[in-house]
């Protein structure tokens, strides 16, 4: 019986809306995870602390049941088994993250822990024995706590340089391994939720200012990471890269020029914020306007967003071979100016955000089963970048039941696929990849193990973290196997 999300889920969509188009012979399924969500083994086999392992210790309060990510899914020692899942499900890609602290303890170059390098041998070994494609992210939010420390995490420009040397010796490691690479995930949320809230780790609240600062550095990080793959390795490896920007879709809230252009500015302060910089150059005009503006009513000696010099400007833009997407929720906008003594993130961006009653979604305004919200972002991206080809990296369904009959997720999957379709098909978006979060069950960071993402459960309580397929993991198997989302297909 279906779940009453499920049901509005399907209600909303309805059968006749989804596309039966069969997706395009190039285009490719995978699901993703990230090393300290599904690891474990946090200090096992010389692998140092991170600002995860770190916040989790020492702050469990921060965290919905206590826990921390020390054993989590035990992906350190079942990935075998991991693998043998992805690969029956007949899927192409996995993607995963390479933890810093397994492959450089202390975060810097100076000593290479060998037993975390073949840890990531032996995945990538077990990947190429069955057909998969890995897809592997250098940077999940999992800094080495020491860097943190020493040198003030991402407020240091320092780092930026430490991620390189480290990429260069993933690069140099992997070579033979990887073709398709990701530099740093959701910036986003490193800066403006690690540094601005102080949500995430390290839970530095500076909303406004060190997250434009950590912004300006992760930029510079990613943009050296990809010049030394680009004249280092790229002509041995022959593969690609790009780093993983993540968004939220914002819909106008009415028809007013007033909403219109809040919507837009909401964008390019989420979006923008990193994707300019790397497709256009710079940071975006109206963020740089309105920081500057905003920081000179408040009474700041120079604006709190950081320059780039011109030769850094040039440096960051054209880093990427395609673009790579995280997307969960749709947001309605509204303008609204906050107080100019209020200088927060959000202040500057100036809008009021809302979500229509009949949506449904998740806790802490992260997520909500908007499929046209997809599909809008693809054309944005598309109108704003030009005609790149473009990788969905994270898109699932969360839940806080964890039920094995999971009918919502699949109406969730069904609904953003198709969104996924009528992009490729009726707007030309040159969408090749749809990557799933997740196969299993994680350690979701501040909500620890209490929300389910898995298509395949895990029993936490288990110590052996016993896996089990839910319902989602057999309709993904069969939809991939027959190419479309409708019993009679239509090539």
């Amino acid at each position: 019986m279906k779940t009453f999300v499920a049901f509005l889920l399907t209600f909303a969509l309805g059968s006749a809306d989804i596309n039966p188009r069969v997706f395009p012979d190039n285009f490719k399924f995978g699901v993703a995870n990230a090393a300290p969500q599904i690891e474990g083994g946090w200090d096992e086999d010389g692998k140092g602390e991170t600002i995860w392992d770190h916040l989790a210790h020492r702050h469990p309060e921060k965290i919905a049941d206590g826990t921390g990510p020390d054993i989590a899914s035990d992906s350190y020692h079942k990935y075998k088994e991991d693998v043998a899942m992805v690969k029956a499900m007949g899927l192409d890609h996995y993607r995963l993250s390479i933890a810093w602290s397994r492959i450089l303890p202390t975060g810097y170059p100076d000593k290479v822990n060998q037993p975390g390098v073949q840890y990531y041998k032996n995945l990538f070994k077990e990947l190429k024995a069955a057909g998969v494609e890995p897809m592997v992210t250098l940077y999940h939010w999992d800094l080495p706590q020491p860097l943190q420390k020493e040198l003030g995490g991402w407020l240091n420009e320092s780092v930026a340089d430490l991620f390189a040397e480290y990429a260069r010796i993933c690069f140099g490691l992997f070579n033979d391994d990887v073709k398709l690479w990701i530099t740093i995930n959701e910036p986003k949320q490193v800066c403006q939720s690690g540094y601005g809230y102080g949500e995430l780790a390290p839970a530095i609240a500076s909303s406004g200012v060190d997250d434009y600062v950590c912004s300006r550095n992760i930029l510079l990080a990613h943009a050296k990471a990809y010049h030394i793959y680009d004249d280092e390795f790229r002509e041995t490896n022959k593969g690609r890269i790009a780093m993983v920007i993540d968004t939220i879709w914002y819909e106008p809230g009415s028809d007013s020029p007033a909403d219109i252009e809040a919507a837009e500015r909401a964008m390019q302060f989420n979006y923008g914020l990193y994707g300019h910089p790397v497709h256009i150059g710079n940071w975006p005009q109206v963020v740089i306007d309105r920081v500057a503006e905003r920081s000179r009513l408040a009474g700041y000696p120079k604006s709190r967003l950081p320059e780039f010099s011109k030769r850094e400007i040039d440096y960051i833009k054209g880093t990427y071979d395609y673009i790579a997407l995280n997307h969960y929720a749709t947001n309605m906008v509204n303008a609204s100016d906050a107080p100019v003594k209020d200088t927060g993130y959000w202040n500057d961006i100036g809008i009021l955000t809302w979500r229509q009653p009949q949506w449904t979604g998740g806790e802490g305004g992260w997520f909500t089963v908007v499929p046209w919200g997809l599909r809008s972002l693809l054309v944005w991206l598309k109108k704003t970048y030009g005609d790149i080809e473009i990788l969905i990296t994270e898109n699932g369904y969360p839940d806080k039941t964890g039920v094995m009959e999971d009918d919502d997720r699949i109406a969730y999957f069904e609904g953003y696929l198709s969104a996924c379709l009528d992009a490729i098909y009726e707007d030309g978006i040159n969408l090749t990849y749809y990557t799933a979060w997740t196969i299993i069950d994680d350690w979701e960071w501040l909500g620890g193990y209490t929300w389910f993402m898995g298509m395949h459960s895990v029993n936490f309580t288990d110590p052996g973290r016993a896996r089990a397929p839910r319902k989602s993991a057999g309709w993904f198997t069969d939809m991939v196997k027959k190419r479309c989302l409708v019993k009679n297909c239509v090539k």
